[in-house]
């Protein structure tokens, strides 16, 4: 997974560099543009500096989705499969043909039967407490970097509001220097400070779908998790009878 998020980083920070070269390039013609050509104008309007931070935090925060996305589907298996499989496999072969099961099986789900089914011979108390303990360190592994998508999401606006100052602050030393209000003084700062706040908002809402999507990924898994482990305790009840 490390190395998803390295390509990704380096794929973005070779765009932004390719972004950046653009500045010493001709101004566009009047001619009718694609998206893409508008976009990459409309960026270049705003200045490389925030907008340069703006996308630094979107390629960022779409690397730790990605890589998120990747693992959680990673993680996602067939409990009720898993269920069945390690119930046959207690009622023929005892807790090492089950264990056997989970060690042949993907996911965390396999990895808490496999913790619980080692300590059963403790008794079916230690085996609750080690599915709890190892669940929790599971859940651990799977909100893993979903706090540094969710900085990124508040990050990017507040990135695009605080150019949006500075691009007033520069129309208002325009003014001051040009001892003029006109429109054509103050235009170029303004567009400036517009065109930040919107690459923030776009930055904030693109990475708002991946982080609801990958939010509502960990509450399935979790909640596979803890039905798929007191179907388990149920088991192992039954079998030390």
């Amino acid at each position: 997974m490390k190395k998803v998020v390295n390509v990704l980083s380096v794929t973005g920070f070779m765009f932004f560099g390719a972004i950046q070269s653009t500045f010493a390039q001709e101004a566009a013609t009047e001619e009718a543009r694609t998206f893409h050509q508008e976009l990459k104008q409309r960026f270049i309007e705003g200045g490389p500096e925030f907008m340069g931070i703006v996308l630094v935090a979107l390629i960022l925060g779409l690397a730790i989705a990605i890589e998120r996305i990747i693992y959680l589907n990673m993680a996602t298996s067939n409990t009720k499969k898993l269920v069945a499989n390690v119930d046959e496999a207690l009622s023929s072969g005892g807790v090492e043909a089950a264990k056997e099961v989970c060690r042949n099986s993907k996911g965390p789900v396999a990895s808490i039967f496999y913790q619980g089914l080692d300590r059963v011979d403790e008794g079916v108390e230690a085996a609750e407490k080690a599915v709890v303990s190892y669940g929790g360190v599971q859940m651990g592994l799977l909100e893993k970097n979903v706090s540094w998508l969710s900085l990124f999401i508040a990050l990017a606006p507040m990135l695009g509001f605080m150019g949006t100052v500075i691009g007033m602050i520069g129309a208002f030393d325009a003014i001051a220097v040009a001892n003029d209000i006109s429109p054509g003084v103050v235009a170029v700062g303004i567009k400036v400070a517009l065109l930040t706040t919107v690459f923030g908002l776009i930055v904030a809402i693109i990475l708002q779908i991946f982080y609801n999507y990958i939010v509502s990924k960990i509450d399935s898994i979790v909640n596979n998790m803890e039905d798929a482990s007191i179907q388990l305790i149920d088991l192992l009840v039954k079998y030390k009878k």
